[in-house]
């Protein structure tokens, strides 16, 4: 099941892990994302398998505290999601 974003500290971020059927899914989700992540110019750390995405969202510059531009990247992946 997916789990919500959640945030971490130091460095403070955010993760979300976001499991999928089939790597057919995965595969055209890790697409869609990056054609969103190449047109914000803004790049998530990226795990993943077969039928599983692991994303990591920090503030640039390092360091920073995660706010509204890493929030609203996070609901635009969030909308993604099948």
């Amino acid at each position: 099941m997916d789990q919500p974003w959640t945030k971490r500290q130091r460095p403070e971020r955010l993760e979300r892990r976001i499991e999928f059927d089939d790597y057919e899914t995965t595969r055209l989700f890790l697409e869609q994302l990056n054609e969103l992540a190449e047109q914000r110019q803004c790049y998530p750390d990226i795990s993943f398998g077969r039928t599983y995405v692991n994303l990591t969202l920090r503030a640039e510059p390092d360091q920073s505290p995660v706010g509204e531009p890493e929030l609203a990247f996070a609901a635009a992946i969030d909308a993604l999601v099948p």
